[in-house]
């Protein structure tokens, strides 16, 4: 036991040495779990943030600059007022997502009662924004023109109050979620990649079949990798959740860190094997790369993570139940969003070691057959 101890150490430490001195992934590791984490939760958010909007105003009347005057930040740019022969040119060069044309005459008809139409076009390229800016500038015109009728606002009363609490993200912020679930994102990512990058490096330098006449067994090789690999996973992503999430981005953590970085640990013990499987079957780099695509993509947008689960089919909800995305994302949910103890989240530790176990067995069982064919 402690020359297996012994080998998994030293081996181990050869994996971070290996690492260090290649520039490339440690330029990937850095990368992921900072610029990227705070890109995904600003860069694009899901909500309507500063459409850009432009209005023919042909009307020139009271009721035309207050529909104008509507449309304010954070939801909507500025309004340009333009002419209707520079309307089409602003949507075909993009410069415009919505541009919304008044006619003439259009005061004296909603006063006389006659029903008159405005266009509203829209650039649907831009199509999270199109679907929830044309939603939003109906309701935003339709109040202006019954308040100016009416000469105020009213509102209909409902016989039931609704008292909305809005729990773990009360200001409905994208950057909690869209931060935390990039760093779930990239652990799954880097697992994989490093681990399955550093055994076909092995294979390609040749010092595989060093390894293979030193006395030291497949089980201690691949030990050596899961555990390096994983503690720079694990390493990383908490120093960017100390730091990125909570430091730069003022995202609160409602949970024990702790509790996450044990199920993080789980789960590393899970896709690092996954990543040695996908590193003894590709025979280089792009191949490997290639499989990632096959994989990865899958994991990550079935996991939960970017859908609920309940919205999918149930043949695919229930596949994903033996993947450990799934288990890992339910789990971190928990546990950072909701301040969930173990006492919820015992089910996900359990399943993630389930798997695990079995990923390790059938990576472990294809390795040592792979370098007994090298040998």
């Amino acid at each position: 036991m402690k020359r297996f101890f012994n080998n998994v150490w030293n081996l181990g430490y050869k994996e971070l040495y290996s690492l260090v001195r290649d520039p490339v992934l440690l330029i990937m590791v850095i990368y992921i779990f900072t610029l990227a984490v705070y890109a995904a939760a600003t860069a694009m958010p899901e909500s309507l943030h500063h459409a850009p909007i432009a209005v023919v105003d042909e009307d020139g009347s009271q009721l035309s600059a207050r529909l104008v005057d509507a449309f304010y930040p954070p939801y909507f740019s500025r309004p340009e007022v333009i002419s209707r022969a520079q309307m089409d040119e602003g949507l075909d060069s993009s410069r415009y997502t919505f541009a919304l044309y008044i006619p003439s005459s259009f005061q004296r008809d909603v006063l006389a009662r006659r029903s008159p139409s405005l266009q509203l076009n829209v650039d649907a390229t831009q199509i999270s924004q199109a679907y929830t800016g044309s939603g939003y500038i109906q309701n935003i015109v339709s109040g202006e023109i019954a308040t100016f009728v009416s000469g105020h606002r009213t509102q209909d009363q409902s016989p039931v109050e609704l008292d909305l609490r809005v729990r773990f993200n009360p200001q409905l912020e994208r950057e909690w979620f869209g931060s935390i679930m990039e760093i779930i994102n990239n652990i799954t990512l880097l697992a994989v990649v490093l681990t399955g990058a550093a055994l076909i490096r092995e294979r390609e330098h040749g010092t595989i079949e060093h390894l293979l006449v030193m006395p030291v067994t497949p089980l201690e090789i691949m030990v050596s990798k899961v555990w390096t690999m994983g503690l720079v996973v694990l390493v990383a992503s908490s120093l960017s959740l100390k730091f990125v999430v909570q430091g730069l981005l003022k995202v609160p953590i409602a949970g024990s860190l702790g509790l996450f970085m044990a199920g993080a640990a789980l789960y590393l013990f899970a896709s690092t094997a996954m990543g040695i499987f996908l590193g003894t079957v590709s025979r280089s780099m792009p191949q490997f790369g290639l499989l990632l695509i096959l994989i990865l993509l899958p994991l990550e947008m079935l996991s939960g993570g970017m859908t609920p689960q309940e919205s999918m089919p149930d043949i695919v909800r229930n596949i994903m139940l033996f993947a450990p995305t799934t288990h890992f994302v339910t789990l971190a949910q928990a546990v950072l969003y909701r301040g969930a103890g173990l006492k919820v989240v015992w089910p996900q530790f359990a399943a993630l070691v389930a798997i695990g176990s079995a990923l390790f067995g059938m990576s472990l069982g294809y390795f040592r057959k792979a370098l007994s064919t090298m040998a």
